[in-house]
């Protein structure tokens, strides 16, 4: 297994993983009926580098770091994750999350910000936890769950030097 910088043309192998996830509409903030262009744009162009984990060739999840806030706030990154759902449950979120610290402080970076994480993501929470970040606030109601209705979302940090 491998976590490499993605090229434009992994997106094609990215795309159907963000559109299963962002189609289901019960983790990340964008709009359920995302298309192909606006993905692209959010997960390979506005991003300060993206990254894939591949195994024989085969991408099985991938990963951002961008510039959480211009300004006084650029040392803070934020990244977002996703793993194909065929490959859940290996460890893949874990060893992303790893790297993504690592380069995270090769870029120069002292802090990671995750934004907007679901309550209901309890695996993900759990994880972001277990890695040492820390729920630093809770905003109320704040994500609309396709299932479960207005639920909150935390904002989570972790200082990397």
């Amino acid at each position: 297994m491998l976590i490499r910088e993605a090229r434009e043309s992994d997106f094609n192998d990215i795309w159907p993983i963000f559109e299963d996830i962002v189609g289901a509409g019960d983790t990340y903030a964008y709009e359920r009926n995302t298309g192909e262009d606006e993905a692209f744009e959010i997960w390979m162009v506005k991003p300060r580098v993206t990254y894939v984990v591949e195994d024989n060739g085969v991408i099985l999840g991938t990963y951002y770091i961008v510039t959480n806030q211009s300004g006084p706030g650029k040392h803070v990154c934020n990244c977002g994750y996703m793993v194909a759902r065929s490959s859940r449950g290996q460890g893949l979120a874990t060893k992303m999350c790893e790297h993504s610290q690592v380069m995270a402080k090769e870029l120069g970076y002292c802090a990671m910000q995750f934004n907007f994480v679901a309550e209901s993501n309890e695996g993900a929470v759990r994880l972001w936890e277990r890695m040492g970040f820390e729920i630093v606030g809770r905003l109320p109601r704040a994500f609309n769950h396709p299932k479960k209705g207005l639920i909150d979302a935390f904002v989570m940090y972790k200082r990397l030097k």
